[in-house]
């Protein structure tokens, strides 16, 4: 294989694939990134055996090809050379050496065969749909702050897409919980989702995917089965496994007698939250929320610290309630909002609450309470 291309090219498609690769892997070629030169264009593509990513770009191949090499340490190199760089890739003369070249500088890098270069084993991914970038940004942007990043229940985990309804119209659904908060994401159901299985998309590949899609506003094409996952935009395709457990019967968490509305502005409260928050033990980091008629009082304490209390202005017109919250998780469900108003509908001091953005029905926040 011998490619010349221009090395903002090759850097920006590195840093794509290199992200997936692990650090510290017992494997010696999953640490590497494979180059395929054909036709004028050379992919890259990296794996982990559980998220493989694939990206394509133009370059000038003067001998058709492909190798393997250190994903990292390429990256690294071709990060550090100049601007506006020709990246000269040749492994002609060694197959177990690729040469890279770039003006003055020269390195050489061990290289492993491609037949040891796993390929994740295909399968049929019977149910396919489109979303647009912009929609799956929104998914996950508000789902992933609530996924579960504890290991024993490996089934939290990530984030489950489904169909579902509501009201009558159908819907795809994304909800992400921990246990101690819950978010839960709705689109009207894109053509060709309506029979889909319930998946669950593992941590790792929402953030990979999160990075990619930054960078496109076109649709971007969804491919599923019971175990595996594709999603295809622009020159990427990313291809995930499955978490395999059943998720929750989340429903039965929301609340649905909560009775007791209270409105506020999201950003003063978001910021008397963070002040107050300040006092609040580093572990447990709880606040108290003393809601009367028009008036809020967060306030919090710390046996070293001392404590703290703020007052801000609500539309509130039902009993007196004080409960307790994870100062953070207040926060996290905050910065959500994104219109000016949110929406807390309440029962008591000791049940869950939910937050809804008061401009936007499609997606709904469960917060549990806590002792203070």
């Amino acid at each position: 294989m011998k490619i010349t291309i221009e090395r903002a090219s090759l850097m920006k498609s590195l840093a794509h694939v290199q992200s997936v690769v692990e650090r510290r892997t017992t494997i010696p070629i999953l640490s590497n990134v494979k180059l395929d030169a054909h036709g004028g264009r050379l992919s890259l593509n990296a794996t982990d055996m559980d998220l493989d990513i694939v990206e394509t770009v133009e370059c000038e191949v003067i001998t058709e090809g492909a190798t393997t090499a250190p994903a990292h340490m390429l990256y690294d190199i071709v990060r550090k050379l100049p601007d506006g760089s020709q990246v000269e890739l040749d492994n002609g003369a060694n197959e177990e050496l690729l040469t890279l070249r770039a003006g003055r500088s020269k390195f050489t890098l061990a290289c492993l065969p491609t037949m040891d270069f796993p390929v994740m084993s295909g399968g049929e991914l019977d149910h396919n749909f489109a979303l647009p970038a912009g929609e799956l940004k929104g998914i996950i942007d508000r789902t992933r702050f609530a996924i579960s990043t504890e290991e024993t229940r490996y089934y939290l985990n990530g984030i489950y897409m489904h169909a579902g309804e509501n009201n009558g119209v159908p819907v795809l659904r994304s909800v992400a919980t921990d246990g101690h908060r819950l978010a839960s994401v709705e689109v009207p159901l894109p053509d060709g989702s309506a029979d889909m299985p319930g998946v669950i998309v593992p941590r790792k590949t929402v953030g990979e995917l999160r990075k990619l899609i930054d960078e496109t506003n076109d649709d971007v094409s969804v491919s599923l089965s019971e175990t595996k996952i594709r999603f295809a935009f622009g020159e990427v395709v990313l291809t995930s496994k499955l978490i395999d457990g059943t998720f929750p019967d989340y429903e039965r968490v929301i609340p649905t007698g909560n009775d007791k509305m209270m409105e506020l502005d999201c950003k003063t409260f978001a910021a008397a939250v963070d002040r107050v928050s300040a006092i609040s033990t580093e572990k447990s980091r709880a606040i108290k929320l003393a809601i009367a008629p028009g008036a809020l009082v967060l306030s919090a304490s710390s046996p070293d610290a001392g404590s703290a209390t703020e007052e801000i202005e609500v539309s509130y017109s039902a009993e007196n309630i004080e409960i307790g919250f994870n100062s953070k998780y207040l926060l996290d469900i905050a910065q959500q909002v994104e219109g000016e108003t949110a929406q807390f509908m309440l029962s008591d001091g000791g049940s869950p609450t939910i937050v809804r953005d008061a401009s936007d029905a499609s997606a709904l926040y469960v917060l549990m309470p806590m002792r203070v």
